[in-house]
């Protein structure tokens, strides 16, 4: 039976699909894991597979158990990431590095020297939130099934601290992640969830300062206990280190946008943007505009305003094929005085499907790559149309003057067809007062509404309503009335400066 969530309608094949390709990591993951723990002792396995045959088994099979769990999460919860085979292979690759680490980290030097919190950043970043939670639970068991019943050498009092610690270590991580909003911020998450590692391994080895007949060799219980906690912030610092080193890796073989990628994107220096600013000046500053209202929108309704702004900056850049023949970049002269009002019309229109083709083109998301193409809809370009109809005494067809589409798929679309039509409404139309701004921007959501350009995206009348509102707000106070200044002559005389009405 076909169950329709997050848009997406799920048959016996998409879960067949997922199912196998969950199977097949899985068993990437028990060979790596094998590989890890053997080493190059690969001449012992019989020996320690008929003597300690059944650990591996029990432990193989808990780790089945852990990821059919896993598999019903996100079938649950988050049915994007079983929907696609890039997704489920960065939910494992993350799993496997963390794996990787923990082995030659924890068994190399001492497992409190793990980097903890590493799978809770990358899924937290790269995904979301909830599923971090979830991820750093399942890493944190996964970890704590193979010290338990693969390793020897690891005690049991270690194995449940490094439970507890990869637990709280990757939670604290996940709840100060929400706020970092640089990669410096990630370092200070590194050093903050020490705390809890640290005084985890202090109560768990203070009763070797206790006990007269227990030392480290070499050494005194005390500094025995500082080593430990030494390795214990090691391992904090190191996951958000290691965080920092893998995350571009991440960002670029799954093209992941990340909040940190999103501000790169969105900086004076990327690419296309500063292409952009040196070839069509007027569509770059239109763009930052329309950016600055798309903020204030965004935030009206809910909607995520780093999205929003990377959207309208990216909406126009198919206009560096042919920047000259819109208005914003021309001078005196205009190129569509010489050409066919079908001609004009064809390059207008052709810039959203352009921009399209560029941004996927740069590798750059998806999302900003279809607000390009879907941000006129399939609304007519009336100035062309008009034209073309003093042209002609026959009856012309409005298609062909018309975007392509298709229609807004999104409330960030939707956004960026508003504002981007408002800036230039009200511009157009000279509006300086609140009435005369929310006049013009009422005209444009209406129209767009009598077009039917909402009809394939979920914005509602409540979230227009605040839209507008946003708008006229915003709008009002960029294009704000001014007072006009006397025109006074200064010069300089030997008593000082003096002005003279012209």
């Amino acid at each position: 039976m076909a169950v329709k969530q997050f848009g997406e309608e799920w048959t016996k094949q998409h879960v067949l699909k997922s199912t196998l390709l969950f199977l097949l990591h899985f068993i990437i993951f028990i060979g790596l894991a094998f590989v890890l723990l053997f080493g190059g002792k690969f001449s012992q396995v019989s020996k320690t597979m008929s003597e300690q045959g059944a650990n591996y088994l029990y432990a193989t099979f808990c780790i089945l158990l852990l990821f059919v769990i896993a598999y019903f999460y996100f079938y649950f919860e988050n049915r994007d990431i079983l929907a696609s085979g890039k997704n489920i292979a960065l939910v494992f690759t993350i799993l496997d590095l963390h794996l990787i680490a923990s082995c030659l980290i924890g068994y190399k030097f001492d497992v409190y020297a793990r980097p903890v919190a590493l799978v809770a950043l990358l899924v937290f970043v790269l995904i979301g939130r909830r599923d971090a939670i979830f991820m750093n639970i399942l890493s944190a068991l996964v970890v704590f099934i193979i010290d338990t019943f693969a390793v020897n050498g690891v005690s049991a009092k270690e194995c449940y601290s490094t439970l507890v610690i990869s637990f709280s270590a990757g939670m604290i991580a996940i709840f100060f992640a929400n706020k970092a909003k640089s990669r410096l911020h990630i370092i200070g998450i590194g050093v903050a969830i020490v705390l809890p590692i640290d005084f985890i391994i202090f109560l768990l080895e203070i009763s070797k300062l206790l006990d007269a007949n227990e030392a480290a060799v070499g050494q005194s219980s005390f500094q025995f206990i500082l080593m430990q906690m030494g390795y214990g912030l090691f391992g904090g610092v190191m996951s958000a280190v290691l965080f920092l080193f893998i995350l571009p890796v991440f960002e670029s073989m799954f093209n992941c946008l990340t909040a940190f990628r999103l501000r790169e994107l969105t900086s004076s220096d990327a690419k296309i943007l500063k292409k952009l600013k040196a070839e069509a000046p007027g569509t770059y500053n239109h763009s930052m505009m329309v950016a600055q209202l798309a903020e204030s929108s965004a935030a009206a309704i809910g909607e995520n305003v780093d999205y929003a702004r990377a959207a309208a900056l990216y909406h126009d850049v198919g206009k560096l094929h042919y920047p000259e023949h819109f208005t914003e970049n021309q001078g005196e002269y205009n190129l569509h005085d010489e050409l066919t009002p079908e001609l004009s019309a064809d390059i207008i229109r052709s810039h959203a499907k352009d921009g399209y083709t560029l941004i996927r083109n740069h590798r750059l998301p998806e999302f900003l790559a279809n607000i390009a193409l879907e941000h006129h809809g399939t609304m007519p370009i009336r100035y062309f149309y008009a034209k073309a109809l003093k042209m002609t005494d026959g009856e012309l067809n409005i298609d062909d003057f018309s975007y392509m589409g298709p229609k807004p798929q999104s409330k960030l679309a939707a956004i960026i067809m508003i504002c981007d039509a408002a800036e230039a409404a009200v511009r157009a139309a000279n509006a300086r007062t609140p009435e005369q701004t929310e006049k013009a921007i009422r005209a444009v959501i209406e129209e767009r509404m009598d077009l039917e350009q909402f009809a394939e995206c979920d914005v509602t009348m409540a979230d227009l309503t605040k839209i507008r509102l946003a708008l006229v707000n915003t709008l009002t106070g960029v294009y704000h009335h001014r007072i006009q200044y006397p025109n006074i002559k200064y010069r300089r005389t030997e008593s000082g400066t003096k002005g003279e009405s012209e």
